[in-house]
């Protein structure tokens, strides 16, 4: 009985809700989108997103095109997702113009939006150093959080790299979350990254970053009781819990670097084996998005992912080239460079970035359509210098000419003495690329003439791959030939040699 009119009261009170909704707007547009069946009409179905299906359409399985498991499809939908992510730069000049600035952080939104965020607004804040508290200082940073306030951002990225105490104290004021350069470097190169050798590397320079950055919440804080056979609680404090963390990452990074080092030893035999078989090599290096992945399909057709964003490429990619003639080369497409790389990136890119120390030659890659070219050689060269390869010679390939201003491109190649004009794009000047790169690739030392009989041909084959033939010609008794070749084969070639005529 009394659940007979506990369920009438039920209905009782679902209708009076039902018909107290009816006359409100609100209520009218719940209860129509609560049935099943219903008219379309502007008022309650204007505003809806997308086609309106029946129920029956509605609950079945409908195939979404387009989709795929694929990790390129996996990594766009993260993508989407970071794109929510709005966001506010910040940069403090202390040196150099206002275009210098407004370039630094022009570049940082390039940046931003190649993580994935949207850029709302930019300040810069003019000061002889960075503020040790707050990196721009206590006003400054109350004006900033009327700017977050104002544009609903939830993110603040600052134009440097921040003390965890400068990250800490500039967060408890704009009350959003707050990074700097380098961990939007990391980011983005966390995202990047594509084989194991580039993720265990960006693993490594994340964990470098993090290590002097973690913080302890409330019982992190707390610490663990003593062990030993003392007995129960006998024993002082252990280690907190971001004591503990800390053990943990180092033993994390001692582990990830025994790792790094041992998939360094495959990319040491083959550099090996290219100096054994006297192969010259050639780096691509310079400044992020400058096109060094265009120029290499260009000269070799090697197929590279090329996208006109920072840091498209970080794995290395090497590819065999010859010159006009007929001198074969390995030719290596290094990770890009940007101003103020961060240094847990070098040291971890170490042993990518060996590619340009132990070469030959340097193409170094620079966008004359960008607006301070000359920033971009002076960052890729810092880089250089750290990575020790200021001795090995050096092309600097001026790209995208097709886009520059002429202007830009005189002055260039005015400055730059051993500097070249080229359009990965359109392949202009690229022949011209082609020849110097023949010309400023060591030559072998040793010229010799020698009658190799056909028995021996092992002998001629080598002298095209390992040195320079100038001119061979077949006769009945052998192969007539004239070349450039390193002290070894001479050596083999010696008694081949024609006798002096008297």
């Amino acid at each position: 009985m009394t659940s007979s009119s506990s369920s009438s009261q039920t209905f009782q009170s679902f209708q009076a809700g039902k018909r107290l909704a009816h006359t409100r707007p609100e209520g009218l547009r719940a209860d129509a989108l609560m049935e099943e069946d219903v008219a379309w009409s502007h008022e309650f179905d204007g505003e809806r997103d997308g086609d309106q299906f029946d129920r029956s359409e509605r609950v079945a399985l409908r195939r979404v095109a387009g989709l795929s498991t694929e990790l390129e499809d996996v990594t766009e939908v993260e993508y989407r997702q970071l794109r929510l992510e709005r966001v506010v730069l910040v940069g403090v000049w202390t040196s150099g113009t206002a275009q210098d600035a407004e370039n630094s952080l022009a570049e940082l939104a390039a940046l931003a939006e190649t993580a994935g965020a949207v850029v709302l607004d930019g300040v810069i804040q003019r000061r002889d150093k960075p503020d040790a508290a707050t990196y721009i200082g206590s006003g400054k940073a109350d004006e900033l959080r009327d700017i977050v306030l104002e544009t609903a951002a939830d993110t603040v990225i600052c134009d440097g790299e921040l003390s965890p105490g400068q990250l800490i104290q500039l967060e408890d004021v704009v009350k959003v979350k707050v990074i700097d350069r380098t961990a939007l470097i990391l980011d983005i190169f966390a995202q990047h990254a594509k084989s194991r050798e580039g993720k265990a590397q960006v693993a490594l320079a994340q964990m470098q970053y993090m290590l002097p950055r973690l913080r302890g919440w409330g019982q992190s804080l707390s610490r663990q009781m003593g062990g030993g056979s003392g007995g129960i609680a006998t024993r002082g404090p252990g280690e907190t819990k971001i004591e503990t963390d800390r053990r943990r990452i180092r033993e994390k990074m001692a582990k990830m670097r025994r790792e790094i080092a041992h998939m360094k030893t495959g990319r040491e035999i083959k550099r090996r084996e290219r100096r054994r078989n006297k192969v010259p090599s050639v780096a691509i290096a310079g400044y992020t998005n400058a096109g060094k992945s265009s120029l290499l399909n260009r000269l070799t057709g090697a197929g590279v992912l090329v996208e006109n964003a920072l840091f498209a490429t970080l794995d290395p990619t090497v590819r065999r080239a010859e010159t006009p003639s007929g001198r074969s080369y390995t030719l290596a497409d290094t990770v890009g460079f940007v101003r103020h790389l961060p240094h847990h990136l070098v040291e971890a890119f170490r042993s990518t970035m060996e590619e340009v120390g132990d070469s030959d030659l340097i193409l170094h890659v620079v966008d004359g359509s960008h607006p301070a070219p000359e920033e971009q050689l002076a960052a890729v060269r810092e880089v250089i210098k750290d990575v020790g390869a200021t001795d090995v010679p050096e092309i600097v390939v001026i790209n995208k000419a097709d886009a520059a201003d002429p202007l830009v491109l005189q002055r260039l190649l005015r400055i730059e003495k051993h500097s070249i004009a080229v359009s990965a794009r359109t392949g202009q000047g690229i022949p011209e690329l082609l020849a110097l790169i023949d010309s400023e690739l060591p030559r072998p030392a040793v010229e010799i003439e020698a009658l190799v009989p056909y028995t021996h041909g092992k002998l001629v084959a080598r002298a095209h791959t390992e040195g320079e033939v100038i001119s061979e010609e077949h006769t009945a008794e052998g192969t007539l030939l004239k070349a450039r070749v390193n002290e070894e084969l001479a050596a083999e070639l010696a008694p081949y040699a024609p006798a002096p005529a008297l």
